[in-house]
């Protein structure tokens, strides 16, 4: 388990390494280019969800609890690349399959 920290650790939320690796391309990718995002994640206890205006100017953290770099799935970065770039902002959607789909269970 990772944990995703936005300016201080008051504004952290946990997050599945894998999943982390690829919000930290995505992100890396919009601030590189300048351009802000809203960034909505729901909480892991339960008790809702934060959203975060991501901007170049604040600082942040990935800070990943495992050892190994995970396996990238270009078609998940894709699918969060897209949201990111969209109406609603980036959300974390559940991992495609490498064709594409969405994985289930």
């Amino acid at each position: 388990m990772g944990r995703f920290i936005y300016d201080t650790m008051a504004n952290s939320v946990d997050i599945d390494d894998r999943t982390l690796a690829h919000l930290r391309i995505v992100v890396m990718n919009k601030l590189r280019r300048a351009e802000p995002f809203m960034f909505d994640v729901e909480i892991g206890d339960g008790s809702g969800r934060r959203s975060f205006w991501l901007h170049p100017s604040v600082p942040l953290q990935f800070h990943f609890f495992g050892s190994r770099n995970p396996r990238i799935n270009r078609a998940w970065i894709d699918d969060l690349m897209q949201a990111a770039s969209g109406p609603n902002g980036l959300s974390i959607t559940p991992e495609p399959t490498e064709s594409g789909e969405a994985e289930t269970g």
